[in-house]
């Protein structure tokens, strides 16, 4: 089965004292919503609200936008008027909030006698409400203690810049009065969406069943109701966002594919959008599948990567990587959302048995993909290094170059040459397999083309063929016969 809309959504409440009495909260002052959610956990809000505006300078209020609304990035369109000024009050009411803006002011203290339920009321000054809140009480300096005793604090208004919720308010010159629609728009960051796969390998028959879902997370402190909703896959670029981050290699076998498939695109992004409309509740996690494969071509092989020339004192596991094709002829036939693919196996009772999971990049269509599932437990590889000595070329090479100026001006280049020297390596690579089934094993040897002066490497012996899939590695198919062993041997000539 190929791609499907986005649909069937099922939510999953995260936090519950706000989440679960919506039915109860405040009616939302939010207009007609779309939300576009990209994967770098931004999103850009647009809300078209109906404003009643009066002639000439005005304030409005747009409550209900994100509580970490980036205000930089705010728009308000429409017709008919210009914006003087616009302010967002982020300091939202709460009981700590409501203390630390009445430090200063005076307050009432309601006391209640556990023994007799008689209540009596003092006027108090807020000092401090630092770590714990300091009163003046009349002639006394009290602190007030939370230790569970009948004690309430009562405030006789609310500060004008705590909110209830979060609030933008934009002060407007309109040249004449009237109801018309306002859009409001602004980037958010606190919602994002991801991407889950769940594989089940059948690997007798060398197929798969794949199901895709989108995971969306809004931790904005504000709910977005009955949106449209539109997912953009792509590394959309923005300010502050984390220039990169280390990532382990990749079991070989990836290969970008040249599909475009059917889906939608917005410039050089994939975009999926969500059938109808639908609800993100704040502090909430929603899925939506979005791909269901079945029988889908597959099979398992084994890699090993010995990263430098060196050898190791025990045998190593080799990894077990599953390699399929989201192409158009394997079954899929659409680009996939970078996320992660969790691999399952049927055991011998036919139960689904989780074996793995792997990150995959955003993949376009007709890809070969090879998802890393974990180690394997009988296949093992052991690099050796047999010998290693220096020999020299009669050759030489430059280890520097300068230039000197005279002081008539005349320039001469000078050269530094020593004769050429080489490391040979000789490498062994013991590769053993317990299991009753024949196996082939990538062995791969990295760190041949990590230092410039590596570049003239020469592997002057091997007993397979290999082939250099880099400048950095060398790999061998190595196959190895059920309850067997094979030994690769390599010879390396590379510059001292």
């Amino acid at each position: 089965m190929r791609y499907r809309t986005l649909a069937a959504a099922v939510g999953f409440g995260l936090c519950s004292g706000a989440a679960i009495g919506q039915s109860e909260s405040p009616k939302s002052a939010q207009g007609d919503l779309s939300v576009t959610i990209y994967n770098n956990n931004l999103a850009l809000v647009q809300d078209v609200r109906q404003i009643s505006l009066p002639a000439g300078k005005s304030r409005q209020e747009f409550a209900d936008v994100s509580a970490q609304i980036r205000p930089e990035t705010v728009t308000l369109s429409g017709e008919g008027f210009g914006i003087v000024e616009q302010n967002f009050d982020y300091d939202l009411l709460s009981p700590s909030a409501l203390m630390q803006k009445a430090v200063g002011q005076t307050v009432t203290l309601l006391r209640t006698n556990p023994a007799t339920g008689a209540e009596t009321r003092e006027r108090a000054t807020v000092l401090a409400a630092n770590g714990g809140v300091v009163l003046r009480i009349g002639e006394r300096i009290e602190v007030l203690r939370d230790d569970g005793l009948p004690v309430r604090v009562i405030f006789d208004s609310i500060p004008p810049n705590l909110r209830a919720r979060p609030t933008l308010s934009v002060s407007v010159d309109a040249r004449s009065g009237g109801s018309r629609p306002l859009t409001l728009s602004y980037l958010t960051p606190g919602i994002g969406w991801k991407s889950d796969y769940v594989a089940l390998f059948d690997e007798k028959a060398g197929k798969i069943d794949v199901q895709g879902w989108i995971t969306l997370s809004n931790n904005t402190g504000t709910t977005f109701n009955n949106t449209r909703t539109l997912l953009v896959a792509g590394d959309v670029g923005f300010s502050g966002q984390n220039p990169g981050y280390y990532q382990p290699p990749r079991p070989r076998g990836n290969m970008a594919g040249t599909e475009s498939g059917s889906g939608q695109r917005l410039g050089d992004f994939h975009v999926y959008p969500i059938e109808g409309r639908t609800t993100i509740a704040n502090a909430q996690t929603k899925q939506v599948s979005f791909l269901d494969a079945s029988g889908v071509p597959a099979r398992k092989g084994y890699e090993y990567r010995n990263g430098w020339m060196n050898s190791q004192d025990e045998a190593q596991s080799a990894a077990s990587v599953l390699k399929f094709s989201n192409a158009r002829a394997a079954g899929i036939g659409e680009a996939l959302p970078a996320g992660t693919v969790r691999v399952y196996m049927r055991d011998s009772r036919g139960q689904s048995q989780f074996i793995g999971e792997s990150e995959i990049p955003h993949t376009p269509g007709g890809s070969q993909l090879a998802i890393r599932t974990g180690d394997a437990f009988d296949v093992k590889v052991q690099p050796v290094v047999e010998k290693r000595d220096v020999i020299t070329s009669e050759q030489w090479q430059t280890y520097a170059r300068w230039t000197v100026t005279y002081p008539d001006g005349t320039k001469k280049t000078a050269v530094g040459e020593v004769p050429k020297r080489y490391y040979r390596t000789q490498m062994r690579y013991i590769v053993t397999n317990a299991s009753p089934a024949p196996v082939t094993v990538d062995v791969i040897q990295g760190g041949l083309g990590q230092w410039w002066w590596w570049r003239d490497l020469r592997v002057t012996d091997e007993s397979i063929k290999g082939m250099q899939d880099s400048a950095d590695e060398r790999r061998w198919e190595v196959p190895v016969p059920a309850e067997g062993k094979v030994e690769l041997t390599a010879t390396f000539l590379t510059p001292w």
